[in-house]
């Protein structure tokens, strides 16, 4: 077999298995074998212990305290009735009458705030379903509202946000969280539009053909296992259809005021800003250029560092504000640490999948391929590379971390020989990430798709719809207004 056609077929087995719900952990190690197995004159073990692992184990050390404190924060946002005070928030000022906003924007704030979509997806699903049946918009496009607001613009475009696919880029084009961020605005602002459009068309549509909350058939459904543990006083209505809106309010175990809920949000994005763009930049580091530092300069890592500082900052204050609503704070911690271990153990083993297939002597040829779409405008190359890679792993970090693992530096000088600022190259990238992931092998939508009890012939073509066309749109926009006018 040629080493193209390994690499393809490794490829495409990682794709298709990942669907079948085998687990990334397995599947990586064991496809990047087969690839260089079947390649020739590649030594297996060499390419599993020091290329495979080696990249994984530098992608942990770099990211894992993200990883770490994000999931911490997630868990204390939960445990403390914070995210829930936010979507009852919204809701109140919005209206039932506007049940889809109000579920995308609740979603938006508590993920740009650093909480996990997973959490998000969680804590918002029965106020969803409540405001959803009051409003008489079907329940099957909850997990499209909810994609919206968590797995579109405030993961990859809005500037500042410290989600993973904002931060992969920093240390390959010496970036900060707000890389351009007018583009990242408009990116946003166009998937919002482009998502909420096409959300309310469709609850309009099934509202004047008569299509009730609770037409869509659901599994049985076990009252208090149906409920997150977010918040045990969400009770299921009669004939499981919902949860009563008016119990969701009552704030029964002692939920936070909306000031002491949405601070730590406010905190992540403000002292990310502050950290990124003020402190760490006139810092004297010129430490940072000795070998036990890792010879770097202060560019490479402040980003990262400002991520850290802010989050840990931020549980601080939640631990805080809420200690009383947190009595049981050692195993809330443990539970948070917990819950980052297999999150980044995945992305790192799709990262070190792709060491081992950029290391093969066939991928040159691949390399080439990729580079040679758009020679004179690295925008488009990369936009492509990325989305393809991560429709292919059904990842949107793993894909970006293949991408730029591979094609990273290259992408970085032919930027530096268009005269295009790396701040774009970033913007690019990780917005990138948010197409063709949410294709309907990934990970975030089949859980997604779990927690509101539908199957993919019910509700997969809207997640459709927001969380691949939308994306997609606002990055051929941006790929468009970048090359014009440049990174701002």
């Amino acid at each position: 077999m040629t080493g193209v056609a390994a690499i393809l077929l490794s490829l495409l087995l990682l794709m298709y298995l990942a669907y079948r719900g085998l687990s990334v952990l397995l599947l990586a190690p064991l496809l990047a074998v087969l690839a260089a197995l079947l390649s020739q004159d590649v030594p297996v073990l060499a390419s599993y212990t020091q290329v495979f692992m080696k990249a994984l184990g530098n992608f942990v050390v770099l990211y894992f305290p993200l990883f770490l404190l994000g999931a911490i924060f997630g868990k204390l946002m939960e445990a403390s009735g914070a995210a829930a005070t936010i979507a009852r928030w919204i809701i109140d000022i919005l209206g039932t009458s506007r049940a889809v906003l109000a579920v995308v924007l609740a979603c938006a704030i508590l993920t740009y705030g650093g909480v996990s979509l997973f959490v998000v997806a969680f804590g918002v699903y029965p106020v969803a379903s409540a405001l959803f049946r009051e409003s008489g918009v079907p329940r099957r496009l909850i997990p499209a509202a909810i994609a919206l607001g968590a797995f579109t613009f405030t993961m990859t475009a809005l500037p500042g946000t410290p989600a993973i696919q904002n931060a992969i880029p920093m240390p390959y084009f010496g970036t900060t969280p707000f890389a351009a961020p007018g583009l990242g605005v408009i990116a946003s602002i166009i998937m919002f539009a482009v998502g909420l459009a096409w959300l309310t068309y469709r609850a309009r549509g099934a509202q004047a053909s008569g299509e009730r909350h609770g037409d869509v058939a659901t599994h049985d459904r076990k009252p208090e296992e149906d409920v997150p543990a977010i918040d045990r006083s969400l009770r299921p209505m009669a004939h499981g259809e919902g949860y009563d809106l008016a119990e969701i309010g009552a704030g029964s175990l002692g939920r936070p005021g909306i000031v002491v809920a949405l601070l730590p949000i406010v905190l992540v994005v403000a002292l990310n800003y502050v950290f990124s763009r003020i402190v760490f930049p006139s810092m004297d580091a010129s430490y940072l250029a000795q070998a036990r530092y890792g010879g770097v300069t202060i560019d490479q890592v402040a980003g990262v560092w400002s991520i850290i500082c802010a989050l840990l900052a931020a549980n601080v204050v939640l631990l805080v504000l809420n200690r009383h609503r947190l009595p049981g704070v050692r195993r809330m911690l443990d539970d948070g640490a917990s819950a980052s271990a297999l999150p980044i153990f995945n992305t790192a083993s799709l990262v070190g999948f792709g060491a081992v297939i950029a290391s093969l002597p066939a991928f040159a040829l691949i390399r080439d391929a990729v580079l040679d779409i758009a020679p004179g405008n690295p925008l488009i190359s990369l936009s492509i590379a990325v989305n393809m890679l991560a429709g292919i792993t059904g990842s949107a970090s793993g894909g970006m971390s293949i991408a730029l693992q591979t094609l990273g530096p290259a992408y970085l000088e032919m930027a530096r020989s268009a005269g295009i600022d790396p701040a774009l190259l970033h913007r690019v990238a990780a917005i990138a990430t948010g197409g063709l992931d949410s294709l309907p092998h990934n990970g975030a939508v089949i859980t997604l798709l779990s927690i509101c009890k539908f199957d993919h012939r019910q509700a997969y073509p809207d997640i459709f719809a927001v969380a691949v066309v939308g994306p997609l749109v606002a990055l051929a926009v941006v790929v468009a207004l970048g090359t014009w006018l440049g990174a701002f």
